[in-house]
């Protein structure tokens, strides 16, 4: 994946935008040519679910999240319950990777157009236990930092996995 700097002209938005594509498109790029079973695949013993698939999965979950149930006030209808709330990583061990791919790119498309639609400083519909709501610019950045944490994550395993390293 190669990140073009940003040219100092850019507006906010296109410099969010730009840098939560880059994130997004690293993961999926660090997902190329891995097999089913190579995606499934749990290295670290202490974490059963950090596999590629589940990381994957739990990427275009937390987009869901944020952008649907948070800032659109959507009814929650993630894969997640109070009993099982990584379910979204226990699952996705049952599905194929490129589906789980797949899926994530129309979540991101989808939040793309959302981005779009709605001014940064937009309040979230869904307020936070203190009473106060995030705005969209804050749910992007927290998106960016969200992603690029668990690009590490994924940076890892595929290493742990074939010897593959990137950036």
């Amino acid at each position: 994946m190669t990140r073009t700097d940003t040219p100092p002209a850019w507006d906010e938005r296109t410099q969010l935008t730009t840098f939560l594509d880059y994130v997004r498109a690293t993961a999926r790029e660090k997902c190329e040519d891995l097999s089913d079973e190579d995606a499934r695949r749990a290295h670290l013993p202490g974490s059963p679910l950090m596999t590629l698939s589940g990381l994957i999965s739990h990427l275009r979950w937390v987009e869901y999240h944020w952008f649907r149930v948070v800032f659109l006030g959507e009814e929650d209808e993630g894969p997640w319950t109070d009993e099982d709330p990584d379910r979204e990583m226990r699952i996705a061990v049952d599905l194929p990777l490129s589906r789980l791919l797949d899926e994530y790119a129309e979540e991101c498309a989808r939040h793309n157009e959302l981005i779009a639609a709605h001014d940064l400083d937009t309040k979230a519909q869904r307020k936070r236990d203190d009473g106060s709501a995030v705005d969209l610019r804050w749910i992007v950045l927290h998106l960016i930092e969200e992603t690029a944490r668990h690009n590490g994550h994924i940076d890892i395993l595929r290493e742990l996995t074939d010897g593959r390293t990137g950036d």
